[in-house]
Order: C-alpha cells, then sequence, then structure tokens
C-alpha cells in the first residue's frame, strides 16, 4: 500500500498497526456476504442439501474477497478521517 497519496498527500496509516481494525470490518462484510448468499441460496432452492450451500458461500467468498479487502480498509479510514475537497489544491500550494 502506498504511504501517501499522489494527489493530495494524505498520509493512510496514522499509526503502526492501523489497519488492524479493518480486518474486523472486512470479517463483517464477510458474514453479510455469508448471511445474503444463504438466504438467496434457500429462497431460490429451498429444498437443497447443506452441501450446496457451503459451496454457493465459498464461490461468493473468494469471488468477493478482493472487494472486502478494500472495502474494510476504505471504511475504517473513513471512521477517523473527513474528505476534504480542497485537499489537493492546499496540497498543490505546499509544493510551491
Amino acid at each position: 500500500m502506498e504511504e501517501r497519496c499522489d494527489k493530495c498527500g494524505h498520509k493512510y496509516e496514522i499509526e503502526t498497526g492501523f489497519f488492524y481494525g479493518a480486518m474486523y470490518v472486512a470479517y463483517a462484510l464477510t458474514v453479510a456476504i455469508s448471511v445474503a448468499t444463504y438466504v438467496i441460496t434457500y429462497l431460490i432452492y429451498p429444498e437443497t442439501p447443506y452441501w450446496v450451500y457451503i459451496i454457493n458461500i465459498l464461490v461468493a467468498l473468494i469471488v468477493m474477497a478482493p472487494i472486502t479487502f478494500r472495502g474494510g480498509r476504505m471504511i475504517w479510514i473513513n471512521f477517523f478521517n473527513s474528505y476534504d475537497p480542497e485537499a489537493v489544491k492546499k496540497f498543490e500550494e505546499k509544493k510551491k
């Protein structure tokens, strides 16, 4: 992961181990995807054996792994940093 944003100069990792909390957010996203996959499978095929649920959930989690990884980091960093629409302009002025 980059240390700083090249457009606005924002430092991503506020302190050492900052993104450990993102693992909990990614875990919550994974649980939500698993539950949604289970419900959708049940609604489509109510009389299916348990192994179909397991395969569907595993496939959904493997496909969604990059999204949960990056999504967890994005959600976590947005808990602690607010959006500054003038950040790029301030960074360009500071560089001069």
